[in-house]
């Protein structure tokens, strides 16, 4: 892969902000930036999880024997399938225009 000097930056630059907008370019950033702090702490909290051992107790633990109480079991209910990120979003805008609509009616009134 070449190296990317000044001048290609620069040109790439150029064609975002005329692709994006000016204005809009920080907010991306800051998207950018919000999804990889997410992604580092998800990863870290997965690499956590596995540093963890998994099949060793301590003295205390081995030498207690747990008493387990057996829960009721509930009766099968159907469970429906979670929404998709997509499904959720516009859930989620249509509430977000309801919440406007009110506020804008609280206003004139």
């Amino acid at each position: 892969m070449p190296n990317l000097g000044v001048p290609e930056l620069l040109i790439i630059a150029l064609v975002l902000i005329l692709l994006f907008g000016a204005k809009k370019l920080p907010e991306m950033a800051r998207g950018v930036g919000r999804s990889l702090r997410i992604f580092k702490s998800e990863t870290a909290k997965l690499r956590d999880d596995d540093d963890e051992p998994s099949g060793t107790q301590t003295t205390a633990q081995a030498t207690a024997q747990p008493t387990v109480q057996p829960q009721p079991i509930a009766p099968a209910q159907p469970v429906a399938p979670a929404p998709s990120a997509e499904e959720q979003a516009r859930q989620l805008e249509e509430q977000a225009a309801r919440l406007r609509a009110g506020a804008q009616a609280d206003k004139r009134a």
